[in-house]
């Protein structure tokens, strides 16, 4: 057994931001956070020149896929806490020993 590698790739709104400043302090704080609470590698993927969006790639790796599974709905349901709003999401799930 390799492993398991869980994604998540988030949207991010941020209808409070009036400036690119105002947007990186919430994008900082999301990264943050997900690496923190999850263990997670984080990327801002998207929309850097854009002071009202953001994309996040969000990566877990584990033992087991049920344990991937998890921590991805987990950094999902907490980026849909916060201040922000949550925009579109895909998440996969992928085996290292493919």
């Amino acid at each position: 057994m390799l492993g398991w590698v869980g994604v998540l790739s988030a949207e991010l709104h941020f209808p409070d931001a009036h400036s690119l400043k105002e947007k990186r302090m919430h994008v900082r704080s999301a990264k943050d956070q997900l690496r923190n609470r999850f263990g997670a590698a984080v990327a801002e993927v998207d929309h850097h020149d854009v002071w009202q969006r953001a994309r996040l790639t969000v990566a877990v790796v584990t033992r087991e896929a049920s344990e991937a599974e998890r921590l991805v709905a987990d950094a999902e349901r907490y980026l849909a806490s916060r201040e922000w709003e949550l925009g579109a999401v895909v998440r996969e799930l992928v085996s290292l020993d493919d």
